[in-house]
């Protein structure tokens, strides 16, 4: 139990959409953090990601110290379960726990969007933002720049 008073409190805090923070973290990709750690007091971190057609992914990976769970809005999105890619569609959802190999991408000629929920709410807007920067400048990394950015942000290639 987190809560032991005897009569609820008045805590709550609302938080606008149009106030949330975007990054666009690779072509045609956008990211909304909607409800980031820094605001729920570490519990989970939210986010909203928006792709055009044949935009955004993540390669196969794992995390240890956050799980990861998707929620697709619209479109179809593919995803990575640690064995199989799947066609997800609106409504379905993918669940990944700390160690799990996941991945993401949308493959469709269609735009998609999706909610990614980490637990508990590591900063992962820290690494979107990092993502911004390299999309939006044109650098390109080299494969040990990216392990290395990876494993700032506990973030694991897996094959």
């Amino acid at each position: 139990m987190t809560y032991t008073a005897d009569f609820g409190a008045i805590s709550a805090t609302f938080h606008p959409g149009a106030e949330a923070e975007q990054a666009v973290t690779g072509p045609g990709t956008i990211g909304r953090f909607v409800a980031p750690g820094s605001v729920t007091q570490g519990r989970f971190g939210l986010y909203e990601f928006r792709m055009a057609a044949g935009s955004g992914r993540a390669d196969p990976h794992f995390h240890r110290t956050f799980s990861e769970s998707f929620y697709v809005l619209s479109g179809t999105m593919r995803l990575y379960d640690g064995g199989r890619w799947i066609d997800a569609s609106a409504g379905d959802f993918l669940h990944v726990p700390e160690g799990g190999v996941h991945g993401f991408r949308n493959d469709s000629d269609a735009a998609a969007a999706m909610l990614i929920l980490f637990a508990p709410g590591a900063p992962r807007e820290t690494y979107f933002r990092e993502l911004a920067d390299i999309s939006s400048s044109g650098r390109v990394l080299s494969d040990e720049e990216w392990t290395d950015l990876f494993a700032r942000h506990d973030q694991y290639r897996a094959p």
